[in-house]
Order: structure tokens, then sequence, then C-alpha cells
């Protein structure tokens, strides 16, 4: 390969890179396994070392969340034909296409939108992209967040929007954890703003009843009102579309895509069928169009040229390879599921979410600061004992118990979904009963 290249040895190719930062020395590697059984029991030792959600009672959620997986969902996205699917035309895809198309489908009937993109990476993508779509609609810069955000996806968005927006962070009433009316009507009076931004839930957990009111107060400003939110929810909740929503998204983990390492995700965004929304879509959408044959249809994309797929360096935003097998995975949940389905899991997930703000709240040292709001899965604790809120974790972690996510040295995010039973979360607490002092 050297002669090939035509250089005299590796060093050549490390030309360019000063001598004051190379390491001059060889790696501190450990010797290498010379079979294929060393390998493998190597491997399984280190992930021996991993306990996961199935071995230990876990409360962690905020933002991927631990749901049942029907058998049927992993037999269909495991066929060859979706599992090794990357890209493809239609004319040789056709399957993938169709499957696409009836995800979108689905998921534009539970969001009561027109026009659902096929998955980007995940739904911190979604939602940095929805920001970015309104501001190409509007013209204008300021960006307002007016619900509680994950840190982490602030941080996201901000770093995404940067060069073209300016993040506003509305703080939330820090009492109620609800969101803070006065101070969005004085920051859309201040003017040049591209979008009000919320989530239902919020990054606390709470469907806050002001929902229904920052569209007209968007709108009566210019701006457009972009709302996220869980879809596994909107089997109970209404749909943003419902409360004026111009631009919906969110992330697809819940519907049916399994907890992986904080990987298997999927965003999607969701949007009424008008021009001024499609053509500032960067993703692909997937549609239908009769062929040749009568009673026949093909699968494809929608408007391809307004995509960096095809502009390239001239797309509006790059947007590279989808998570197109959880868009399938999502799609095949939902259709397994049914209105009905998707009622009774909203349902239970809303039940369980309320006995376990009440049951953990009534533990001595423990509070549920925004316990009269309605929450959906994710809920907020607040330890009020000599123990901060990790080291509460590092004690439920030697009872085989996951806590949830820190917030700060009081407050962790803790979650109940379907899975969990009422046996499980009385455990929590008696157990918090026992450590926090």
């Amino acid at each position: 390969m050297l002669a090939a290249v035509g250089a005299a040895d590796v060093a050549e190719f490390y030309a360019d890179v000063p001598e004051s930062i190379r390491l001059g020395r060889p790696l501190d590697m450990p010797p290498p396994l010379r079979s294929e059984a060393a390998l493998v029991r190597h491997v399984g030792g280190l992930l021996a070392g991993n306990t996961g959600t199935g071995e230990a009672l876990s409360f962690l959620g905020a933002g991927c969340y631990r749901h049942h997986v029907p058998a049927v969902v992993d037999e269909v996205i495991n066929r060859s034909e979706f599992l090794t699917a990357y890209a493809g035309e239609p004319y040789e895809d056709h399957g993938r296409f169709q499957a696409l198309w009836e995800y979108q489908s689905l998921m534009g009937e539970l969001l009561e939108m027109d026009v659902v993109n096929v998955p980007v990476y995940d739904g911190y993508q979604a939602s940095a992209t929805a920001l970015r779509m309104a501001g190409r609609i509007t013209g204008a810069r300021r960006l307002l967040l007016v619900t509680a955000v994950a840190a982490d996806k602030l941080s996201k968005i901000d770093d995404y929007v940067r060069p073209v927006h300016d993040v506003v962070v509305v703080p939330v009433d820090a009492s109620t954890g609800l969101v803070d009316l006065a101070a969005v009507r004085a920051e859309l009076a201040a003017g040049d703003v591209a979008a009000v931004y919320a989530e239902a839930p919020s990054a606390s957990g709470i469907i806050d009843p002001a929902l229904t009111s920052l569209a007209g107060l968007a709108h009566g400003a210019g701006a457009l009102f972009v709302a996220g939110c869980n879809p596994i929810s909107l089997g109970v909740v209404a749909p943003p579309a419902a409360y004026g929503a111009d631009i919906a998204c969110g992330e697809i983990q819940p519907l049916g895509v399994h907890m992986a390492y904080g990987g298997l995700s999927g965003g999607f965004i969701a949007t009424r069928d008008e021009e001024r929304f499609v053509a500032e879509f960067p993703s692909r959408l997937f549609g239908l169009a009769p062929t040749g044959v009568e009673g026949e249809y093909g699968f494809g994309d929608v408007a391809y040229d307004r995509t960096s797929f095809a502009l390239r360096e001239e797309g509006k935003e790059w947007v590279g390879t989808a998570a197109a097998l959880n868009g399938i995975t999502a799609g095949v949940y939902l259709a397994l599921m049914g209105p009905q389905g998707m009622r009774e899991i909203g349902e239970t997930i809303m039940a369980n979410t309320r006995y376990a703000l009440d049951r953990l709240a009534a533990v001595p040292g423990v509070q549920a600061p925004y316990a009269a709001a309605p929450h959906f899965a994710d809920l907020t604790l607040r330890f009020t004992g000599s123990r901060t809120s990790a080291e509460v974790n590092d004690a439920l972690l030697e009872h085989g118990i996951f806590g949830g996510a820190v917030l700060s040295g009081t407050d962790a995010l803790y979650c109940v979904t379907e899975v969990h039973t009422k046996d499980e979360i009385d455990r929590l607490a008696d157990t918090l009963e026992e450590i926090v002092k």
C-alpha cells in the first residue's frame, strides 16, 4: 500500500503534525488477544460489569424511557429488508419507503398534523431544527424557551441555532414550575421573536395549563409557536396542534424503541400541509403517487430538491443519515397499539405518576415541589435531609434501585411508566424512608 501511494514509510502521513504534539512512543496498550475465544471472554467480562434497567429497579427517565416493547415490534424490525436498509431509491426499495410512509401517516394521525418527516437523529435535533425552520419563516432572530427544558437539550439547541438565533430562556415560576406568562408577554413585547417554544410535558414532567395561551401570544407578536411533546402521552393529552402549535416536534424513543446506552433515538417534526412550512423541512419526506398500473402506488421523496441531500453545501441546514429504522419501529408500535391502546397506556402512566407523586411526597425528608400540577412520567423530588440527591442515589443503588437523574444538590428527576407497579413504587418509598434522614 505504501508503494501504491508513493510513500516511503507510515511516518510520511503525519508530516503535517508538529513534532511538539506527537506522542513519540508506542501506545500503552495491553497485549493482543490471540483468539476469538479470548476476545469473547474479555468482552463478556466487561459487559458483566454493567447493571441494566432489567436487573435493577429503575426510576430513570429524563428523556430516555423504559417502556414495554411488544415482541412483534422486534420481530418485524429485525427482518433483513428493514434491518440492513440504509439508502436506496423507490425502484429498488419499495418496502422501506412504504414502511416509512406508513410511519409518517400514523404519526400524522397521532399529532393531528398533515406532514411528518422521516426521523432525524433524535428529539434534541428535531427541536433545534424546528426552531431553525421557524426562524427562516419569520425572519426574526430571538427564540423564547418558556417551559423547563433539559440542560442537555438546551445546550444542543443553543449550539445548533447560535449562528442565526439568540436563545432566550424565560424562567418558569420557581414555586410552581409553571410558565410565567407575564414574563413571556414582556419578552414578546421587546420584539424580533421568531418562535415561542414550549414542551408538554416539560422537562419537569409538567403538563402546563398555560400551553393553551401561548399560540395566541406568539401569533399576536408575529412569532410561531413550536411545541415539543412526548408522543406516548397523546392518547390522553391533547396534541400540540389542538392548542395552536405551528410546528410540533419530539422524540420517538418511547414508541417501541428500546433503551440502549443513550442511543436508539429518532426525532420527529410535524406541520400543517402549507408550502411555507413544507419548504423549510431540511429532512426527507416520503409520499405516495399512482403508478402506470391501476390501483398501484409508488412511494418516494416529496420535494427532494429542498433537502441538503440534493443541495449539499447550498442547503438551508445539514441533515445527515436519518434514524429510519427507529421510525419503522415506531410505526410498527403505533399500528399494534391503535387508538385504544395509546389511550390505555397514557392513562396508566398518568395514574402511576400521580400515585408516585403522592406516595413519595409522604416520605419524611422528601418533597414533590410541583405536585399540584398534572404530570406525565417524570416528576421532581426534593430531598430536605442531610443527604444530597446524588448521595441518595448511591444509597438506593446499594438496595438495587436506580434513582432519578440528579438536577441539583437537593433535586432529582424521577420517572414512572406503565411498567412500574404499585408495589415497586411502594418499595422505592419504603427504601427512601430508610435512607433519607
